[in-house]
């Protein structure tokens, strides 16, 4: 084949377009859920195989060249239309097609994988599920996604549907035997080692306006990812804002308690799918019953009472 007419990577082509739309390696990476250097890697593969510079580089920018802003409207269009026609194609492959369903990290790790096979019964053992990590905004096409669970907290484009399945209620919790550095009862100040996290950065502040109750943390530990505050919660090592689907089978077995109960915080979680997914098939349907079903236990429990010691859990036998 000509060098002219050879083809370079799809994914060098990715993220070319990418930067030069986002104007920036780092963002080009974030939506390509890349590292930054493996976007560099990509877009100097592709000048390789163009045999020209398509950015100029300093210590902190690529600014694209004519030429480049030129080809990346042409790579974009050409993205475009090559995701238009699969999904055409997994249209028509009709019912036997792997599902794609895309959910929240948190919520897929604590409360959607362990109900995985019910789910899997619920679409039909003929048809391959699959999981797919993400959050945030949903380009069903671009990323071949079919359905997608995701927190109503951010504007749907026209033609995707949503329908709620469970409301948010979120609370304090913690283990049983850290309970005790909260405070004396409901409405006192909560005290102890409060767990942040990054991707909710203002939970403890809309818990304790909700719940009308000051914050007096004697420390506060940070993290990343909300799922892994709550995992910190449950190691011990402070108390974590727990939305109830996301803590209620800590909840069950006795791991974490929630001396302060729960508030509903006005959100939900939603099934989402593109509008003419919706009408050509069941499957969104088949899901969405599903997963109200399955969330109709997820009941506030009650609050404890007041000056009652928490207790701590059983634990069973060690195994090596």
């Amino acid at each position: 084949m000509s060098p002219d007419t050879r083809l370079p990577p799809l994914s060098a082509l990715r993220a070319f377009e990418a930067t030069v739309r986002h104007g920036s390696v780092s963002r080009a990476a974030r939506e390509l859920h890349l590292t930054d250097g493996a976007v560099s890697r990509a877009v100097r593969e592709l000048e390789g195989e163009l045999g020209f510079d398509l950015f100029q580089r300093s210590s902190r920018s690529v600014v694209p060249t004519p030429t480049a802003q030129v080809l990346a409207e042409d790579v974009a269009g050409a993205l475009d239309r090559l995701r238009a026609a699969l999904a055409r194609a997994r249209r028509a492959a009709g019912p036997g097609r792997p599902l794609v369903l895309s959910c929240e990290p948190t919520l897929l790790i604590r409360w959607l994988i362990p109900r995985l096979a019910q789910l899997q019964a619920a679409v039909g053992g003929e048809r391959e599920l699959r999981l797919v990590s993400a959050g945030g905004v949903v380009h069903f096409e671009r990323d071949g996604i079919d359905l997608a669970i995701r927190r109503n907290d951010f504007a749907l484009a026209d033609d995707v549907v949503a329908e709620p399945f469970v409301h948010e209620h979120i609370g304090p919790v913690c283990r049983p035997d850290v309970a005790a550095a909260l405070g004396p009862q409901q409405g006192a100040a909560l005290q102890g080692v409060l767990l942040h996290t990054a991707t909710r950065p203002g939970a403890w502040d809309s818990w304790a306006a909700l719940a009308g109750t000051p914050l007096q943390p004697t420390r506060a530990i940070r993290f990343e990812h909300f799922y892994q505050s709550l995992q910190a919660a449950v190691a011990g090592a402070g108390v974590a804002i727990g939305p109830l689907a996301l803590v209620a089978d800590d909840l069950a077995s006795g791991v974490l308690c929630a001396p302060r109960g729960f508030v509903a915080d006005g959100s939900c979680y939603q099934l989402m799918a593109p509008r003419a997914a919706v009408d050509d098939g069941d499957a969104f349907n088949t899901v969405l019953v599903w997963l109200r079903a399955a969330c109709e236990g997820l009941v506030p429990p009650p609050l404890p009472a007041v000056g009652k010691r928490q207790q701590s859990p059983k634990r069973g036998p060690r195994h090596a």
